[in-house]
């Protein structure tokens, strides 16, 4: 079955950076949108970033917008996360998805903590 699989995540200090990765495999990955989720303790899972199938369009949550950089690489059927200024309210599970109707995939998340 389709897999999503992410990395990159960890323990960082405010300021700091992280690049979060996600490998998808048995599928089209040329086809699907790909969009970055987060889900902090307690909150509903939020939209971060997503990226249209050509990689010409993306889209960010307000409070990332200059922060985060959403790209992907088609060859590799990859999408990164470019993640800088890094800040607590960051902390969060971060989650890839890959969706093209009627499909919607997710992977089981990477954990981003930001604390000094």
């Amino acid at each position: 079955q389709v897999q999503l699989v992410e990395s990159g995540g960890g323990l960082v200090q405010p300021g700091g950076s992280l690049r979060l990765s996600c490998a998808a495999s048995r599928l089209t990955f040329s086809n699907y949108v790909m969009s970055w989720y987060r889900q902090a303790p307690g909150k509903e899972r939020e939209l971060v970033a997503r990226i249209s199938a050509s990689g010409d369009n993306t889209d960010y949550e307000d409070s990332v917008k200059g922060r985060f950089t959403i790209s992907r690489d088609n060859a590799k059927n990859t999408v990164y996360l470019q993640m800088n200024s890094l800040k607590a309210e960051d902390t969060a599970m971060y989650y890839c998805n890959a969706w093209r109707t009627p499909h919607n995939y997710w992977g089981q998340g990477t954990r981003v903590t930001v604390s000094s």
